[in-house]
């Protein structure tokens, strides 16, 4: 009898250590549901405004808006802003739970003419979606 105790013990503490140890390496899974994401001349009212494929140099600007239905922890993205396919500008924003916009923004520049793109990056390096627009005279 005291044998079956201590075997069923052993099993017991086994199980549970397994089990245990599977949450402390697979914490919650991140969830995050991309709403919108555009490339615009303003933001008014925390929404986006001129959303476009092409803009003038003459904006002065250009900013990229991103919108979360869901997010299930707080977390981060990245804005990554590429002109003729170079790295020229990494922003990183913060979205809390439950839902969160965002906006990054780049002031243009005479030799900023050209094609662009933006890529949506989530904390584990994932690109969420591609932005592709021009900068024009």
């Amino acid at each position: 009898m005291y044998f079956r105790l201590v075997c069923t013990g052993i099993l017991l503490l086994a199980v549970m250590g397994t089990f245990s140890s599977g949450f402390a390496q697979n914490p919650q899974k991140q969830v995050l549901s991309l709403e919108q994401a555009v490339v615009c001349e303003d933001i008014e009212d925390f929404r986006p405004v001129n959303p476009g494929l092409a803009f003038s140099i003459e904006n002065g600007s250009i900013i990229c808006f991103t919108r979360f239905a869901v997010i299930s922890r707080e977390t981060f993205i990245w804005h990554r802003w590429y002109r003729k396919g170079e790295l020229v500008a990494e922003k990183q924003l913060v979205l809390k739970p439950p839902q969160w916009s965002t906006y990054s923004l780049i002031q243009l520049r005479e030799f900023d003419k050209g094609p662009w793109r933006i890529d949506i990056v989530d904390a584990n390096d994932q690109v969420l979606t591609t932005l592709r627009f021009s900068v024009i005279e």
